[in-house]
């Protein structure tokens, strides 16, 4: 994966920025989700770190033939509600002693969506900080941005993200969702 990831990026003209957080595990958060592509764009930043990523996805998904693909990408079927979902990606983050699961927070490419707030519930459940990665067509710039750890003060966290996700686009800008948290 590394290789195909670098040469990815040098045939495309896209630079990977950032380094790996001390803490062995993390939730990853994608942003901005704007495409399809988008997922297939941060697979390079993926590549290039070495990171054992994992994402979730509805158990539905896991049919014959992608199954097995779907899971050599690291996917982890997931079904039920929220509660059932945190309480999978729990079970991934405190599993092994270095886990890293990326989640798109909008958990949408459609424009306008504010963030979804099971990444906050999933890393302070689990006890991990928060990882901003990012895609930005503008620049041709991916990588990996600041650790965070949660507090109790989601609002304060999302200032900082606000902040630094401010110029970071995605593959297509206009699908932007605003940086903000559901209530």
């Amino acid at each position: 994966m590394k290789l195909l990831s670098e040469w990815f990026y040098r045939l495309t003209g896209w630079s990977i920025e950032g380094e790996l957080p001390a803490d062995p595990r993390y939730v990853l958060v994608g942003y901005p989700h704007t495409s399809n592509w988008d997922f297939f764009v941060f697979l390079a930043v993926v590549g290039h770190f070495k990171i054992d990523a994992k994402v979730l996805a509805h158990r539905g998904l896991f049919v014959w033939p992608i199954a097995w693909l779907l899971r050599r990408w690291g996917a982890v079927p997931v079904e039920g509600g929220a509660r059932s979902v945190i309480t999978t990606a729990v079970r991934v983050l405190t599993a092994t002693d270095r886990a890293c699961l990326v989640i798109a927070p909008e958990g949408t490419r459609a424009g306008g969506s504010v963030w979804k707030s099971g990444f906050w519930k999933i890393a302070e459940a689990a006890d991990v900080p928060i990882v901003m990665g990012y895609v930005d067509r503008s620049s041709k710039r991916m990588g990996l941005g600041p650790s965070v750890r949660v507090d109790a003060d989601p609002e304060a966290w999302m200032e900082r993200a606000r902040l630094f996700y401010a110029d970071k686009t995605g593959l297509k800008p206009h699908n932007r969702g605003p940086v903000e948290l559901s209530r």
